[in-house]
């Protein structure tokens, strides 16, 4: 057996949470998850838009110097990696990742200078972004449409406003004050996944898996709060990702285009499957959603991750 085919079968058992790896807590304590957010949330829990996120271009120059200077560290500590200790060793492989970038402080790092193809698709991912949310849009309420054809095919499309939108798992019935922070991302994050993955959609949006709880999460403001999860976890409020899942996300952005898309499916898939695993209830969501974050990380560390589909719970779509 390979040791990668045995990393995969031992990432896949820790699906309930049971095994505790350190994290740094903080930052997870900071996630503000519009799920349980009544209509006054924004203004108690003092949640951003997306778009007010984004860090100026004065870190790029507080970086710059510290940043030539890391190259030259990390250049050395490549050398002594793979000369003096052998990538193989546990230290080598520390020093060795990633190449050009060097460690910090909370778990981050300088960010290694980006390629052509990363720029223009991170460039890309932030625009996207940037989009909030408006149920103004005639763009906007096609897509969300669109996701009711997608998820009920069979079915008459309801008003915009309307109960029957609660079946999907928004919160009343106008699902458009259940963005939020998620903005207009989340909304195409959930259409993605019906065209790209339907079987595994309709599993989840059904809750066709395993033993469900009495009081089941909503799917649909469910997949907002993923969408709002990942944002913060791969850094991308950032001007450059400086967080070292956002740093090897950046590899699989490279290699796709959608990485961040497929990446909301797997995470989807991976927070129903830590739901049913805890036998968790609705007001424990947001501990279901940390364990999915947890998961996710330690998935995106793992040395032979090139491209999305090398993460092991890829195979769970």
């Amino acid at each position: 057996m390979s040791s990668r085919t045995l990393r995969r079968r031992l990432h896949h058992g820790d699906v309930d949470g049971k095994r505790k790896d350190h994290l740094d807590t903080s930052e997870l304590d900071s996630l503000n998850e519009p799920l349980l957010g009544g209509d006054d949330y924004i203004e108690n829990k003092k949640i951003c838009t997306l778009e007010d996120l984004w860090d100026d271009e004065r870190k790029k120059a507080q970086i710059h110097w510290t940043f030539l200077f890391s190259n030259l560290i990390a250049q050395w500590a490549q050398w002594l990696a793979n000369v003096v200790i052998g990538s193989g060793s546990l230290l080598g492989r520390l020093l060795s990742l990633p190449s050009n970038a060097l460690y910090l402080q909370n778990n981050r790092m300088l960010p290694p200078p980006l390629s052509p193809v990363q720029e223009e698709r991170l460039r890309n991912l932030r625009q996207r972004l940037e989009v909030p949310f408006d149920g103004s849009k005639t763009e906007h309420q096609e897509a969300l449409l669109l996701l009711w054809r997608l998820a009920y095919p069979d079915r008459e499309l309801p008003s915009l406003k309307s109960d029957v939108w609660k079946e999907m798992g928004w919160q009343g019935s106008d699902p458009s004050t259940d963005f939020r922070g998620g903005g207009f991302i989340s909304l195409e994050n959930l259409i993605f996944f019906a065209q790209k993955y339907p079987a595994s959609f309709q599993r989840l949006l059904l809750k066709q898996d395993g033993v469900r709880a009495e009081w089941e999460y909503p799917f649909a403001v469910a997949g907002i709060n993923i969408s709002f999860m990942l944002v913060q976890m791969l850094d991308l409020q950032s001007v450059h990702p400086s967080s070292l899942p956002g740093i090897y996300f950046l590899r699989l952005l490279e290699e796709d285009e959608m990485a961040f898309d497929i990446l909301f499916c797997i995470a989807f898939q991976m927070m129903d499957a830590q739901w049913l695993a805890k036998r968790a209830t609705y007001m424990e969501f947001n501990d279901v959603l940390k364990s999915t974050r947890t998961q996710l990380e330690r998935e995106l560390a793992l040395e032979d991750i090139s491209s999305i589909k090398d993460l092991p719970a890829h195979n769970m779509l």
